[in-house]
């Protein structure tokens, strides 16, 4: 059962008093989830699987594995484990769950013990002994000793207690989640760098290839210009050219080096550490699709910035009621039982046996409005968090809308530079047999394996956007991690020694 509290109901005092004592009532608003306008389907089209059986399609909960790259599985798994962001995320998660756990804790009694020795002499000058210094035999010095144990217990009657803890649960929640994304966010990094460090070895060797090209041009142009065949323009030109595509080279050297550095941090290792395993080159691995078909509604639980936000509107929600029971009396039992004695061997008689069990309460009655301020700002605090939750859905939307435009027209323009590949391909073959049969020079064959060569190198680029572009889908859409589980094994262990936590 849930009440309003306002400070104008102070007359309705005991009969709210009653419905608490009889039902167990908690003040202020339960969460409901805010409703969301949002569309049967994103407005750009996500890539639909391949029918094939044997094309590759990935789950979100482990994508990486579907590019058939052992590289690329092996730098990701190599990340989730090391990375020291998430080591971060998981050492926040401990605190998270521990101030859950402090939360629960109290709504429970708290039990003290205590115990003492002391011998002490009776001041004759002080009230006590100026009486009883007329008593005959009147004892100066004596020995005290004691031991008691109390308890005492605030009875949460109206729910600010439990509202507390609702907060700290779900503080706890976002934590985890967001540990989880972290690691979402590790995955996704860790497998842009390598299909980087990829396309960065593949525009080398294209660039590599240019620069052979170039010089066997300017050796050929040499050797005509000496015969007198070539004029000495063609010569300077082509050398031109040579050091243009000489030009090309350090930049794409410095990016790849880059990437690698970014890769061993990633993987909470020194710069180089892992160089020596990525330098021999491979493949850039094609992107694969997604087996399911995703919808809006899909990231209200897969995306963790969105289960984020919604905890967080759920702990903003219940400290509403924590402020509105500062309204209320505080109502708290307190008791004791022990023993006192002067005399050390007759600590546990039965005249020594002493108990007091007593209920009190505190209640607020004038504040200059202060309760008001605190309840207002807790409002404030809740409509905060209600926006911030919406826009995390839209900015999770947007993310996935422009993942998915990015990925498809990075995939037709790899198809368009395969096709412009294959013609050129045709023509430099032409042009080889042409040669061979004395109708062009060699520079024209030469030509013909310059524009295949820069083709080659913006097919190179293309493909690795699209790959790109695939793992920034996977990252949109929340993928690489299974929803409502903590898949590391020390969030598993935490989960099962903090039951309180959850």
């Amino acid at each position: 059962m849930t009440v309003f509290r306002s400070p104008s109901a102070w007359r309705a005092a005991p009969a709210v008093a009653l419905c608490a004592l009889l039902a167990g009532c908690m003040v202020g608003p339960d969460y409901h989830a805010p409703a969301l306008a949002l569309t049967p389907a994103f407005h750009t089209p996500q890539p639909a699987p391949a029918p094939a059986p044997a094309a590759q399609t990935a789950t979100l909960d482990g994508w990486w594995a579907a590019f058939g790259d052992p590289g690329l599985v092996t730098v990701v798994q190599r990340a989730a484990a090391q990375n020291l962001d998430l080591a971060q995320a998981h050492a926040r998660l401990v605190q998270s769950r521990a101030a859950a756990r402090a939360a629960g804790a109290a709504l429970l009694p708290v039990a003290d013990g205590a115990g003492s020795a002391a011998a002490g002499r009776q001041s004759l000058n002080g009230p006590l002994g100026e009486i009883g210094r007329h008593l005959p035999g009147y004892p100066r010095d004596y020995d005290d000793y004691a031991l008691n144990a109390e308890a005492s217990w605030e009875i949460d009657l109206f729910g600010g207690l439990r509202r507390e803890r609702q907060a700290a649960v779900a503080d706890a929640r976002a934590t985890r989640v967001q540990a989880e994304a972290v690691r979402i966010a590790v995955e996704a990094d860790a497998a842009d760098a390598y299909l980087q460090v990829r396309a960065y070895q593949a525009r080398l060797g294209v660039a590599h290839r240019q620069e052979t090209v170039r010089q066997d041009l300017v050796a050929l142009l040499k050797r005509l210009n000496g015969e007198g065949v070539s004029p000495e323009r063609e010569l300077h030109e082509a050398e031109a050219e040579l050091e243009a595509v000489r030009a090309v080279i350090p930049p794409l050297t410095t990016g790849l080096v880059g990437q690698l550095n970014r890769l061993d941090v990633l993987m909470g290792a020194q710069p180089g550490t892992y160089r020596a395993e990525l330098t021999a080159g491979g493949p850039l691995p094609a992107p694969p699709t997604l087996a399911t078909i995703m919808t809006p509604a899909d990231l209200l639980r897969r995306r963790p910035d969105v289960v984020v936000a919604e905890q967080r509107l759920i702990a903003a929600n219940a400290r509403i009621g924590a402020a509105i029971a500062d309204y209320y009396p505080k109502v708290s039992i307190q008791a004791l039982f022990g023993v006192d004695s002067l005399e050390s061997s007759h600590v546990f008689a039965g005249d020594a046996m002493q108990r007091q069990i007593a209920a009190g309460f505190r209640w607020r009655l004038f504040d200059f409005g202060r309760i008001d301020a605190e309840v207002a700002a807790a409002k404030g605090r809740d409509a905060e968090a209600l926006a911030a939750y919406r826009l995390a859905v839209l900015r999770a939307a947007e993310d996935v809308e422009n993942a998915f435009t990015s990925l498809t027209q990075d995939e037709l323009q790899a198809a368009a530079l395969d096709r412009q590949i294959a013609e050129l391909t045709t023509s430099r073959r032409q042009a080889e047999q042409a040669y061979e049969g004395g109708v062009v020079s060699l520079i024209e064959v030469r030509d013909a394996d310059r524009d295949l060569l820069n083709a080659s190198d913006q097919l190179a680029q293309a493909q690795a956007g699209a790959a790109r572009a695939a793992v920034a889908s996977y990252r949109a859409l929340g993928g690489g991690w299974i929803v409502g589980e903590p898949r590391p094994a020390r969030l598993a262990a935490n989960a099962a020694a903090s039951p309180r936590g959850e």
